[in-house]
């Protein structure tokens, strides 16, 4: 079977959530003996990035660098490469790239969409380009002949909204690989055990700054701990200009940039507490990948979240850097027992990637026998 996808910027070590997932996902589905090709952005791809990953061909085509372009030109491009190429299966991933299936329908392919989540409620997005991702939404759920969602909360919308079934595959997370060193650490200035670390992009809908108030407000803070932000610095926008300015103003504010390997890994295995305090996530791996190093994990309370079984006292009021505060004193007072970081690796157990590639390849097959 020939497995062609797009809406994605490509991988390895890139980051995003949908390139996490399918740096996951398709080299599993590879072993399991399926041929895939993912399209990715070539302005994502310089003479550094491999043509193959662990099985998966990896082709660049040509994207406008333009942020409100990006997606809606690649995607297009890529859904014309399709038609020309003509696999078995296309797979699409997210609402905005799935403007186009009908366009591949028409075509005579066959497609699958995974939904992850409503973007268009993303807080970045202006009128316009929310009301174009609905449409990718209602075209890509509507004429796809499979779907597949993240989540529950994501499988009762398409439900409710587009009157459509869908296959509940969730995200998965690897088996942590703990560090033994804390060299980057140390080299940071920052003490192992000592800070608070969130990891995702730095967008608004990921809320750095209510973490930065919460974090300056509490205990952590007067106790000598570090916050540290994971995320690529990649814009010279207001948002990240303010995070920029928060961090210059307190040097325990570490912006660390773009992290993978072994930095990460040191970053994850030493931690004394995780926080998620977005407004927007789908299934969120970063926060399966903090568990997975048995971390105390703080969420916002987003339905996306509450998905995770954390204990009801981990998770915060969206916004509420009151509440916030009080947990990361208490955090950095209160030491985690062995078996709070045995519950916090037992949630993960259920979010196997093998499994997933497993159900994946079962939809493909649906696909095709449609």
């Amino acid at each position: 079977m020939k497995v062609l996808v797009v809406g994605l910027r490509g991988f390895p070590d890139i980051q995003g959530g949908i390139e996490t997932h399918s740096e996951n996902l398709y080299p599993r589905l590879v072993q399991l003996g399926v041929e895939v090709e993912v399209i990715t952005r070539s302005t994502y791809w310089g003479p550094d990035k491999p043509a193959q990953h662990k099985g998966v061909t990896l082709t660049s085509l040509w994207t406008p660098a333009h942020p409100k372009l990006e997606t809606f030109v690649h995607s297009f491009l890529a859904v014309l490469m399709a038609v020309f190429k003509r696999p078995d299966v296309l797979h699409v991933h997210a609402v905005g790239p799935a403007l186009f299936v009908p366009l591949a329908r028409l075509a005579g392919l066959n497609v699958v969409v995974t939904h992850h989540g409503p973007d268009y409620d993303r807080e970045k997005w202006a009128r316009f380009p929310s009301w174009i991702l609905r449409a990718g939404e209602r075209l890509g759920m509507r004429w796809a002949q499979s779907r597949i969602v993240i989540s529950k909360t994501i499988q009762q919308l398409v439900e409710a909204k587009h009157q459509r079934s869908s296959d509940l595959i969730p995200n998965g997370v690897p088996p942590a690989t703990r560090s033994k060193t804390s060299n980057w650490l140390v080299a940071q200035g920052v003490s192992p055990g000592k800070y608070v670390v969130q990891v995702s992009r730095l967008v608004p809908e990921k809320r750095q700054l209510d973490l930065v108030q919460a974090f300056e407000a509490s205990d952590a803070s007067s106790a000598g701990w570090n916050l540290l932000l994971v995320g690529a610095l990649d814009s010279d926008d207001d948002y990240q200009n303010q995070l920029r300015a928060a961090a210059l103003a307190n040097p325990q504010i570490i912006l660390t940039d773009f992290q993978t390997g072994k930095a990460l890994q040191e970053i994850l295995t030493h931690a004394g507490a995780f926080v998620l305090p977005s407004s927007h996530e789908g299934l969120p791996i970063a926060l399966l990948e903090a568990l997975s190093y048995s971390l105390r994990a703080f969420a916002s309370d987003i339905p996306a979240n509450l998905e995770v079984p954390l204990p009801a006292g981990q998770f915060f009021g969206l916004g509420d850097i009151a509440a916030l505060a009080d947990l990361l004193s208490e955090a950095s007072r209160n030491t985690w027992s062995e078996a709070d970081r045995a519950g916090a690796l037992a949630i993960t157990e259920k979010y196997d990637w093998d499994l997933i590639a497993e159900q994946t390849l079962a939809v493909y097959q649906r696909s095709v026998e449609h």
